[in-house]
């Protein structure tokens, strides 16, 4: 089977081809699919496809008129496919549902200590020899109360990490689950924990229900000073009332992994250029801001398990096996 392996970095070639070990002829484009490059799949019989390659309507018909059946996924999340159009564009759609919870929650943490002990403005404050500690103060997480948004793998392991800080951590997610229950996190309705947190990370999907989920609205419930930290999905935070709130005080810090217009910004060398988008421009203006560009999953461990993943589920395509818990559906979506 040949597969056209779409918005290319060296990383990916070097995991798919370990992985691939010579099964499949992966051909790789370093553009993002998208409707202006989708006839670059003629000829293929599957897609390999990440966070930014847009999946919409147009793009399914466009695969699948030019022969493309599988489209392969290597992420977790799948808010880029219009998933109803690719069923019925008659394309099977999987995807890496659990690469390395880790990668993400260790990440996540590592924001949070960043940001409470000032690590990076010491760190830039000392390679310029200005060893003072004024505006370094920091404060210590035994006894914060964390909020956890949506606990799910990462959300888990992010409690289990916090836990063992001595924090007191509040949950919420439809679907409680019992390791986080033993381990004393509270689930309450997100109100409350919006109101009772002085950290609050979130760790859900971006589906149409909880875009800007952190909206003007939700800065207005939280306590004065609140630590904000997203790792999932940009489109959870309203970016301008994240400005506003950070001008008002009302966000003590933000830390985000990623941005809710990052796509035509992250994964590239902009260093000689103007950035045109005035919205992260501002972002960056903030001392109290810490923006990393969507790496929380970038960790060899993370980088073998999707390839072996994307591999394995290319296999299972290709001799029109069930794949499972890795199946994107229509199902799934209104689930």
């Amino acid at each position: 089977m040949r597969v056209a392996v779409f918005s290319t970095q060296p990383h990916d070639r070097t995991y798919l081809d370990a992985a691939n070990r010579d099964r499949f002829e992966l051909c790789y484009f370093e553009p993002r699919l998208n409707e202006a490059t989708a006839p670059l799949a003629a000829g293929f019989e599957a897609v390999c496809v990440f966070v930014h390659d847009e999946l919409r309507a147009p793009v399914c018909q466009r695969l699948a008129d030019c022969g493309v059946r599988c489209v392969a996924l290597r992420c977790a999340g799948f808010n880029n496919v219009d998933v109803r159009a690719a069923h019925e564009a008659g394309l099977v759609v999987s995807r890496v549902p659990a690469y390395s919870p880790h990668a993400v929650a260790e990440h996540t943490v590592g924001l949070i200590l960043t940001l409470s002990r000032k690590f990076h403005r010491a760190y830039a404050r000392v390679r310029e020899q200005n060893f003072r500690l004024e505006g370094l103060l920091g404060f210590e997480l035994r006894g914060k109360t964390v909020g956890i948004v949506g606990t799910g793998r990462i959300g888990t392991v992010v409690a289990q990490i916090l836990a063992g800080f001595g924090c007191r951590l509040l949950a919420f997610d439809p679907q409680p689950n019992e390791t986080c229950r033993a381990l004393n996190v509270r689930y309450v309705e997100l109100p409350e924990l919006l109101a009772d947190s002085e950290i609050i990370t979130l760790h859900c999907p971006l589906t149409p229900e909880s875009h800007h989920l952190i909206d003007a609205d939700a800065f207005a419930r939280m306590r004065d000073g609140v630590v904000l930290i997203n790792t999932s999905r940009g489109g959870l935070i309203d970016t301008r009332a994240a400005i506003e709130a950070l001008k008002r005080r009302k966000l003590g810090a933000l830390g985000l992994d990623v941005y809710e217009e990052e796509a035509d910004l992250f994964y590239a060398d902009l260093s000689d250029q103007v950035i045109q988008d005035d919205v992260f421009a501002r972002l960056l203006t903030f001392p109290n801001v810490l923006i990393t560009a969507h790496q929380a999953f970038f960790t060899h461990e993370a980088l073998t398990q999707i390839a072996e993943t994307t591999i394995a589920n290319l296999a299972a395509m290709a001799r029109g096996e069930p794949i499972r818990e890795n199946l994107v559906t229509p199902e799934l979506v209104r689930g």
